[in-house]
């Protein structure tokens, strides 16, 4: 193993990544809440299936953009008002999607629109950027707000940050696991939404750069080019590493969550959600319907009943046909490099049924597969490891065996996924045998010539089911009773207490008469559902009935609990009658903003350099000295693995360069001495990443100077604002902007707090899961991988040949890098003109001699002495600034 001298200390990379303590044992857990489930809708018919299959709560963009699906159908604004109010009169709540980042050219429509959303009584705004908070506590400071999981709100500390700017719940990255969301839970008061169904997307979110870089698109701007599910080649010490069928190394399973419910519980998250806006009716008809059957089987204590494990198995099996890419937990039970990517499809597969052992005229014979399925969806339903030792509620069974009936959809799997024509189709007959099946094809059917003995069978789609999605639409459409949950509880001798929700409003009752012990049966649920349930010429309809605060024993005699629901009633309608807009100020506000937070911004803590200034960060010893040598006054280091970090460090300073280390890119509970490390090293700066980071290095005025990078997501003057009144001296411009975009945010902020990366790798995907790892060991995580890291240079062929370096770093997070060198050399005229003096060239596997020869073109660029045509020519770049397609757009282009 590596390691390296720190201040007298020997400091491996594992040892700096400190494993969580297990929580306190708790061996009887305690649900503390029945969370709310949250379903997605890609249009009005989506709402009405999931409100009809018992979603809690719906989330949905607008047209108007500003959402993270940008190819989904999404809402109308016109409609907004009819879809919140459906919405609210199931008893459920509404979510919209603004999760993107925003543009300076785009301040005021931002405004207009949330002005709309807070009067349509939308409950809550899902957001990325620091600036749409901003503006719409400015606006209408009842309107709630949600941290996507694009703001990548990590940590307690990050979580500070959120609540800074309104936040009241955080989507949490769905990179945690269940005891690194019980941590974050015990340090914030903010409600936590957790991800517990649906696709995972392989770069942290908000983190992912792929789309800049290859497809001339901004995920962050709701357009994902889908880089993930691509094919790509290992290569390994500059050598192929031939992996057979396994070529999608970027594609993660589907995230089926069921196992780490009751731990979630037990920790007392908010909100369960789903993904899927992009996605049909049955995924959400199947999805809602089961989660919301297994959340209730857990929360009522009946987890452990046989009759409740069937039911999920038998869900998880229908929700794998719906939609899935196999399923594992993702990461809610840690890392498991082994299990998370299954590589050899990226798309949908469905529920495994066998493989075939013959093809007999329009007959194909399927021996049944035997657990674990190809995808280790095997036994979804084993616990968890439990949570801090707690013997937490699970099943034991696994997902239920594949029911064939004729109308299903199979697919034959040759290992060929990238072929669009696979062989496959309804069928026509189901004749059951001793080894599996004999499936029957009728004349219009697949074309069985290519089908072949070894295929893989999936079973791909029932139209049952679909049928079922389109009977909950048709529910949905039509209305009726609105929902209501109803809790009762009490003790003896005091009133029973009555508690209903629904259709968006709450309401609280007590009887008059005192609960008194019962001589019979008392207050069972079978009597009170049947007195409180009574709801017919009313509104309301009883959906959900809990009596887990009522002890057993007590009665209230019949005419109470009548009296009791009436007053429910009476007190429902008057809370629907008086629900009033809330307020929201008149006119444009973001004027005001944008001058009260500039006058909070602290000047800078030195004066800035007389001239244009290049700092080099550097990964490696070589580029280091080559940094140095080439005379240049400040150096940024970024070892991502921490070791010989002192090292570097203490060179560095000896030279007589101003240092600055670079945190990690992000920063989950348990990490803390991330940051701790390097503020013990007292470098002359630290360029922060993560928002734990920032407020970390802002709560120390006295310490280092404080750069912001670009994984803060900085685009627009507001959220710029806002992170420099934090203490950061500068901002490094997102790669989401292009030369308009930078210029206009520029026009808006002082130049001298703004830097820019002039020459870098542009890091595509920054990943939880270890491709290392998964491809050159058999270890689940990085106690039992044996670090294969670092003893291999690992790369990432993609399908034009180029070959992306892997870089692990302290947190055994992997980094992809562009394959080719980036370059804003022809805007750093005008840059240099407007008064930007912090520029940036970043390296990854350069030599010396490279290293050498970028900062010299460089430097002579910022001190007027080449051009930039000359500069990309001496250095060999694509030259390309932000979400451009093709070359670089020029100020004359722009």
């Amino acid at each position: 193993m590596r390691t390296a001298m720190h201040d007298g200390n020997i400091l491996s990379r594992p040892a700096l990544r400190m494993p969580l303590r297990p929580l306190p044992p708790n061996p009887t857990p305690t649900i503390r809440r029945r969370p709310e489930l949250l379903a997605p809708a890609g249009d009005r018919d989506m709402v009405r299936v999931a409100l009809a299959a018992g979603a809690n709560a719906v989330y949905f963009g607008l047209d108007e953009g500003f959402n993270a699906r940008a190819r989904a159908t999404n809402l109308s604004l016109e409609t907004l008002d009819e879809v919140v109010a459906e919405i609210h009169d199931a008893g459920a709540r509404a979510y919209v999607t603004l999760n993107t980042l925003l543009f300076e050219v785009e301040i005021a429509a931002m405004e207009r629109l949330l002005r709309r959303i807070a009067h349509s009584g939308v409950d809550a705004i899902i957001v990325q950027d620091p600036a749409v908070c901003l503006i719409a506590r400015y606006l209408c400071p009842a309107l709630e707000l949600h941290a996507s999981t694009q703001m990548t709100i990590s940590s307690a500390e990050g979580a500070r940050f959120a609540k800074g700017v309104g936040v009241t719940r955080v989507v949490v990255p769905r990179e945690l696991s269940v005891t690194e969301i019980a941590r974050i839970a015990e340090q914030t008061d903010l409600e936590l939404e957790v991800f517990i169904h649906g696709a995972l997307c392989m770069s942290w979110s908000g983190q992912c750069l792929t789309s800049e870089a290859w497809g001339g698109r901004s995920a962050n701007r709701g357009k994902c080019a889908q880089s993930c599910r691509m094919p790509y080649e290992l290569v390994v010490d500059g050598e192929d590493r031939p992996l057979g069928e396994i070529q999608y190394l970027l594609s993660p399973k589907d995230l089926a969550g069921f196992r780490a419910i009751p731990a979630l519980l037990e920790i007392g998250v908010h909100t369960l959600k789903i993904e899927g806006r992009l996605k049909g009716a049955p995924y959400v008809y199947s999805s809602v319907t089961g989660l919301q059957r297994w959340i209730d089987a857990v929360a009522d204590g009946r987890g452990d009943d046989p009759e409740a494990q069937a039911d999920s198995a038998r869900d998880l099996a229908q929700m794998m046909v719906a939609y899935s890419r196999g399923f594992s937990d993702g990461f809610l039970g840690g890392s498991d490099h082994q299990n998370l990517v299954d590589g050899r499809f990226p798309r949908h597969r469905g529920q495994w049924i066998g493989t075939v052992t013959d093809v007999d005229g329009r007959d194909v014979y399927v021996a049944r597969g035997t657990t674990p399925a190809p995808l280790g969806v095997g036994d979804m339903m084993s616990p968890l490891p439990a949570l801090g030792g707690a013997t937490n509620a699970s099943t034991g069974a696994p997902i239920a065996p594949p029911t064939l009936r004729p109308g299903m959809g199979v697919g034959f799997d040759a290992g060929r996924p990238e072929d669009q024509n696979e062989p496959g189709g309804p069928l026509f007959g189901v004749e059951e045998t001793d080894e599996g099946w004999r499936l029957s094809f009728g004349h219009v059917g697949p074309d069985l010539r290519r089908v072949h003995v070894g295929d893989r069978v999936w079973l791909t789609s029932d139209p049952e089911l679909t049928r079922q999605a389109e009977r909950a639409r048709e529910r949905g459409a039509e209305g009726g009773q609105l929902a209501l949950t109803v809790r009762c509880e009490g003790e003896d001798g005091a009133p029973l207490r009555l508690h209903a929700t629904g259709a968006g409003v709450h309401a609280s009752v007590e009887t008059e008469a005192a609960l008194r012990q019962a001589t019979g049966a008392g207050l069972d649920d079978a009597l009170l559902r049947d007195k409180l349930g009574a709801l017919g010429g009313t509104a309301y309809r009883l959906d959900r009935l809990d009596c887990s605060a009522l002890p057993d024993g007590l009665h209230v005699p019949v005419s109470q609990l009548k009296a009791a629901r009436r007053a429910l009633v009476a007190s429902l309608d008057a809370a629907r009658t008086a629900r009033r807009p809330r307020a929201v100020a008149t006119g444009p506000q973001a004027e005001t903003l944008h001058a009260r937070l500039w006058a909070r911004v602290a000047p800078l803590r030195r004066d800035p350099p007389a001239a244009p200034q290049l700092v080099a960060l550097c990964r490696t010893d070589a580029q280091l000295d080559a940094a140095i040598a080439a005379g240049c006054p400040e150096v940024e280091l970024d070892w991502m693995e921490m070791v010989g970090l002192g090292r570097a460090f203490a060179r560095a300073k000896a030279a007589g360069c101003r240092v600055t280390i670079a945190t990690v890119r992000v920063q989950k509970p348990g990490e803390e001495g991330f940051d701790r490390r390097i503020a013990k090293l007292e470098p002359d700066a630290v360029l922060v990443r993560h928002w734990g980071g920032l407020m970390h290095f802002s709560d120390h005025r006295t310490g280092p100077e404080v750069h912001g990078d670009f994984s803060l997501n900085i685009t627009n003057s507001l959220s710029a604002a806002h992170v420099l009144g934090h203490g950061l001296q500068t901002v490094t411009a997102a790669h989401d902007l292009d030369a308009t975009q930078l210029f206009a945010m520029l026009d808006r902020m002082p130049a001298e707090r703004l830097a820019v990366a002039v020459h870098h790798h542009i890091s595509t995907f920054h990943t939880e899961h270890c491709v290392v790892s998964h491809t050159l060991s058999e270890g689940r995580d990085y106690r039992t991988c044996g670090r294969p890291c670092e003893a291999h240079q690992v790369a990432l062929r993609d399908h034009l040949g180029n070959e992306h370096p892997v870089i692990v770093d302290v947190g055994c997070r992997n980094t992809v890098f562009n394959a080719q060198a980036q370059s804003a050399a022809s805007l750093v005229p005008e840059l240099v003109r407007r008064g930007v003096l912090r520029f940036r060239a970043e390296f990854v596997w350069e030599s010396a001699e490279e290293t050498t020869r970028v900062l010299d073109a460089y430097g002579a660029l910022l001190r007027g002495e080449i051009g930039p045509a000359e500069c990309v020519a001496r250095v060999g770049v694509h030259e390309q600034f932000g979400v451009t397609a093709g070359t670089m757009r020029t100020l004359q282009d722009a």
